[in-house]
């Protein structure tokens, strides 16, 4: 679509960075406007959001450079093309990224409840890959396999191709913009939930559970092959990690129930 918003002689602006870093912001904003309706200390939460960020960041190009390695496609030339500006990296990397590193913030902070503060950060997550994934359509990156119907989009412009290798003049399922619906649809959902009665840590449960299923429908509309695949093509990573992911959160409600009784 645009990948670059500015572009002179001098410096480029890409679109792409651009709503990444709305992205980021839109969440932190939410996590500590959450932080005082769910009764926790700002400050609090504005570090475990800072905390989350740097290691979704670091997570995600972690997850992307490693997968690379793996199947044999990595080369020095591919890096600028990981930058933060032209691309986030694999979001499951950065949510096991952003998950590691809020558990090195909570073991230094053991005052903070662990499952409230989650709760607050769940529907920031969601909103957050809402506006990243318009991000990634405008780029051309993790783009749709061809299809032949009326929303199909096609890329022209050649830096989508360079930046993500997305074939050009060939209508594309616009996959992003299905996940950034759905992402939009699972926030006013966990807002609606955090509204409503609930335990502590229900709302980060539902959307695990709920985004993974979600991601690995989504997944069979990708037609980026670079994403990755295990068992010999069977799962793409992320429908592997989303396996994961679900039954985690299964396993977690399941044995929160039973304690609770």
């Amino acid at each position: 679509m645009h990948p670059r918003l500015i572009s002179t002689s001098f410096f480029t602006i890409y679109t792409f960075g651009i709503l990444l870093a709305a992205s980021y912001l839109s969440a932190f904003g939410w996590v500590v406007r959450g932080a005082r309706r769910a009764g926790l200390d700002p400050e609090a939460l504005a570090s475990l959001g800072i905390w989350a960020i740097v290691g979704a960041l670091v997570g995600a190009k972690a997850l992307l450079l490693f997968r690379s390695i793996l199947d044999g496609s990595f080369a020095i030339s591919d890096l600028w093309s990981m930058s933060l500006v032209t691309s986030a990296g694999d979001f499951y990397g950065g949510f096991i990224g952003g998950l590691t590193a809020s558990v090195m913030f909570f073991w230094r902070h053991p005052t903070v409840p662990v499952w409230r503060a989650a709760d607050v950060c769940a529907p920031a997550i969601a909103l957050g890959q809402a506006i990243g994934r318009v991000g990634c359509f405008m780029a051309g990156d993790d783009y749709g396999r061809p299809a032949h119907l009326p929303w199909a989009v096609t890329f022209t412009d050649p830096e989508a191709e360079r930046l993500g290798g997305t074939p050009l003049n060939v209508p594309l399922h616009p996959v992003q913009l299905y996940e950034s619906a759905v992402c939009l649809a699972l926030f006013v959902f966990l807002v609606w939930l955090t509204r409503r009665r609930h335990r502590d840590g229900d709302i980060i449960v539902a959307y695990t559970l709920l985004y993974a299923i979600a991601r690995f429908g989504l997944e069979f509309f990708r037609g980026d092959a670079d994403r990755g695949f295990v068992f010999g093509g069977l799962l793409s990573t992320s429908q592997f990690i989303g396996v994961v992911m679900a039954a985690l959160a299964i396993g977690v409600w399941m044995r929160r129930r039973v304690t609770d009784r």
